[in-house]
């Protein structure tokens, strides 16, 4: 996203044998529908959710922001929204991908799911807001896209007319983005730990960079010199630092690191793009060095895994959906199938051999797993969020 100059003020790939695999065994375990919440209308669009110990929390641009007991399904609380009176805003239009560890996470709201006038800070358990802050200013009153991520004690806010960071718990400012001169043009994107900011600054002798901030000091990183504009289409990993850039050369999937020179990862003619093609997909995830995520192949979904050392690509797993685990679930990678009858794998991330954990039952209506829609609880359950209102709304497997 294009970044208006406004800041939140403040004090060589190895060779392998590519092995594709395919889910084939069969559990003798079953889990059944435990409950099921319907979509609140069919052109609901997950915007992002939480899941603790007890509760999923789920926003939507129809469904607003709301908590779901994991025991019966039942509301536990909905937020109004951020605001006061007339002024309230009660659309989520983004959430940060994690809760900090007191259980608190941040939610941008606005008119509609793409305009963010406000950022919040609430505690997940009991939705009170415990701060809010405005995105627009007199000096830039248009409301823009958002994206927010917690990272220890520090949110960060990452959108055209602000960059920076807060204060979790209190909304007090951390740091601010401070541009190299006065006459620059610069976009952002962030992740967990991270923002990237690429400009180009006409007084400045190095016109082209690409810097990679600490989203919890704003501390830079790196910063290096470019010839051109870079488009940096998504950011798999805040740590190490795995990002697909798009540049007038070329297309590559890049391990930035500490240095921003990594190395390449051999995604051939694979898309490493979120699996629900929404921005509430964060499914991709490091197990030791391999980064595992999902992609498109042919046009097809697909799970890959790739060595971040070597940049080789290690194995593709098909007709599977990547799960996100549960703070408290078991620290495998799992997947759940999405041909013929659907049912949770676990998958090493070395070899992409898969193992059949449980079975779910059809249930009520037709079940529809994509990457980044289904996390595995901690209690073993599987949670099916539907990214699409059109495809149905909540189910809890048990």
């Amino acid at each position: 996203m294009v970044l208006a100059l406004v800041v939140l003020a403040a004090g060589g790939t190895a060779a392998v044998v590519l092995k594709q695999q395919d889910a084939a065994a069969v559990a003798s375990e079953k889990l059944t529908q435990a409950w099921q919440i319907p979509a609140p209308a069919a052109d609901d669009t997950l915007i992002g959710s939480w899941l603790t110990d007890k509760l999923l929390v789920r926003a939507g641009s129809r469904g607003g922001l709301r908590a779901y007991d994991l025991t019966d399904g039942k509301q536990v609380w909905r937020a109004a929204g951020a605001g006061s009176g007339a002024k309230r805003d009660t659309v989520p239009c983004a959430m940060s991908p994690t809760l900090s560890a007191e259980g608190i996470g941040t939610v941008a709201f606005g008119e509609d799911a793409s305009t963010c006038t406000r950022l919040a800070g609430l505690d997940a358990s009991t939705g009170k807001i415990l701060w809010s802050m405005p995105l627009t200013s007199g000096k830039h009153p248009t409301a823009v896209t958002a994206s927010t991520y917690v990272q220890g004690k520090v949110a960060t806010i990452v959108s055209e007319s602000f960059l920076g960071g807060v204060d979790v718990r209190t909304g007090s400012r951390v740091w601010g983005y401070k541009a190299r001169g006065h006459y620059c043009n610069a976009y952002d994107w962030g992740a967990d730990g991270v923002v990237l900011v690429d400009d180009y600054c006409l007084d400045r002798k190095t016109r082209f960079t690409l810097t990679a901030y600490d989203g919890r000091t704003g501390k830079v990183i790196w910063r290096k010199s470019e010839s051109a504009h870079s488009d940096v289409t998504h950011i798999l990993s805040g740590k190490p630092l795995v990002a697909a850039v798009h540049t007038a050369r070329q297309d590559a999937v890049r391990v930035l690191g500490t240095t921003g020179t990594g190395r390449k990862l051999a995604v051939g003619d694979d898309e490493l793009m979120p699996g629900n093609n929404t921005g509430a997909d964060h499914s991709a995830q490091l197990h030791g060095n391999v980064l595992v995520t999902p992609a498109l192949a042919s046009g097809s979904p697909v799970i890959d895994g790739y060595d971040t050392t070597t940049g080789a690509k290690l194995w593709t797993l098909r007709s599977a959906a990547l799960a996100v685990a549960a703070s408290g679930a078991d620290d495998k990678v799992h997947a759940v199938t999405t041909s013929g009858s659907p049912q949770l794998i676990t998958i090493d991330p070395r070899t992409g051999r898969t193992t059949p954990v449980a079975g779910l039952s059809a249930g009520a209506g037709k079940w529809n797993f994509t990457s980044g829609t289904a996390y595995v609880t901690p209690d073993g359950g599987v949670l099916e969020l539907n990214a699409l209102g059109s495809n149905g709304g909540v189910r809890l497997y048990r």
